[in-house]
This record gives structure tokens, C-alpha cells and sequence, in this order.
């Protein structure tokens, strides 16, 4: 019985299920992308119009994600034949070019690891699922969709950004953060770091809410 089986997914800030999987870049494992981003992302199946449309988005934000250091690898429970048959419809058709490859996980092992099949959305296809998984191998946020409903990547995108910002500078990020605007000073620890907070040089509401510009 199905339900004997648990397949519990992937879970943030632990080490990303690794995976050996043929693509249409050939075969690709999670160690290859060792020392780069990762967005990994699972679509329902191919030559659907929702999907044709989230592929164009990410093919066109390709160079973007390229430039954050970051790789692009989709997947679908469908054969390799139909991943090179549906890219070279989306090239003809649609004027777009897939240069990031594409898992065929026919055995739905990857989908199995990561946790992209959702029973009460289907068992067979693989949901809208996002994982973006650190250069140490690390998963560090995951995003669900609905199987009628296409993500949006330019949100994807911002996130990859805002991440690794907050990485960088040690801080936190409000809500729709981008490029330019302040960002949250991490919140005092004790009650005498509380209590020097206003006189920090910070933008400070409170003790616990400070921000400040990079």
C-alpha cells in the first residue's frame, strides 16, 4: 500500500537530497553544482500551456540567475525524448532557447526525494515546486504551487538575491526587498545590547526593530 511509504521531502537548512538523474545535458548530480546556487525546479509535465509559460520566464531570466552565480535545473516525470521534443517546440513556436537542462525522472526518484509529489494534487506528476540549495550543498528555501496557478520567477529570483544579500552582510531582509532598500539589523541579544540600540546609528523604531542602508 502507498501509504505505507514515507517520503518525507527535502527540509530547510539541511543538506539537499542528492541525486544522480540523466537530463538533457546529459547525467547531473548535486555534487556538480558544488560551489554554485542551485534552482531546482519540478513542473507537472510537458507540452502543457502553464508550464510553457514558466519555462519561457526561466529561460529568458537565465542570464540573470548566471550572473548571481547561480544554475537553473528543471524536472518533469517524463522521458528525456519528450524534454528535447517540448524545448525544441518552445524554441519554434515560441522564439525561446532552454539552455538549462532538464531531469527526466521517470522512476520519480528526485521528485520521491525532494518531496514534489503531493498525493492530494496528484500522483503521478510532479507539483510546482522550487528549491533554491546553497553552493555548500545546503537547502535554504523551498516554494509550492498549485498545479493551475504558474509561479512567478521574477519572485524566485528576487529571493536568490535577498538570500544571498542577507548572506553576505549578516542581516535580515523586510518584506519585498530588493536592491536599494534598507535592511534589517539583526535584533539585540540581551538587555544591555537592548538598551544601546538607539545610540548605534541605526534606524531604529525600537530596540527590536532597527534598520539600516548597505
Amino acid at each position: 500500500m502507498t501509504d505505507q511509504i514515507q517520503h518525507p521531502g527535502a527540509r530547510l537548512n539541511e543538506p539537499a537530497p542528492a541525486f544522480d538523474a540523466p537530463t538533457t545535458h546529459g547525467r547531473k548530480t548535486l555534487a556538480d553544482y558544488r560551489g554554485k546556487w542551485l534552482v531546482l525546479f519540478s513542473h507537472p509535465a510537458d507540452f502543457t500551456p502553464v508550464c510553457t509559460t514558466e519555462f519561457i520566464a526561466f529561460a529568458k531570466k537565465h542570464d540573470d540567475f548566471a550572473a548571481r552565480n547561480t544554475e537553473l535545473l528543471g524536472l518533469s516525470i517524463d522521458s528525456h525524448y519528450s524534454h528535447i521534443a517540448w524545448m525544441l517546440n518552445i524554441k519554434e513556436k515560441f522564439g525561446v532557447e532552454i539552455k538549462f537542462p532538464i531531469i527526466a525522472d521517470l522512476n520519480m526518484a528526485v521528485a520521491q526525494a525532494y518531496g514534489m509529489i503531493q498525493p492530494g494534487a496528484s500522483d503521478t506528476a510532479a507539483v510546482r515546486a522550487t528549491f533554491l540549495i546553497d553552493p555548500e550543498g545546503v537547502l535554504r528555501a523551498m516554494v509550492y504551487y498549485p498545479m493551475n496557478a504558474g509561479r512567478s520567477v521574477d519572485e524566485i529570483y528576487r529571493l536568490l538575491v535577498a538570500m544571498q544579500t542577507a548572506d553576505e552582510h549578516k542581516c535580515a531582509m523586510p518584506e519585498n526587498w530588493t536592491p536599494g532598500k534598507p535592511v534589517i539589523v539583526p535584533t539585540p541579544a540581551t538587555p544591555e545590547a537592548a538598551m544601546a540600540r538607539a545610540s548605534e546609528g541605526y534606524e531604529t523604531v525600537d530596540w527590536y526593530f532597527s534598520t539600516r542602508t548597505l
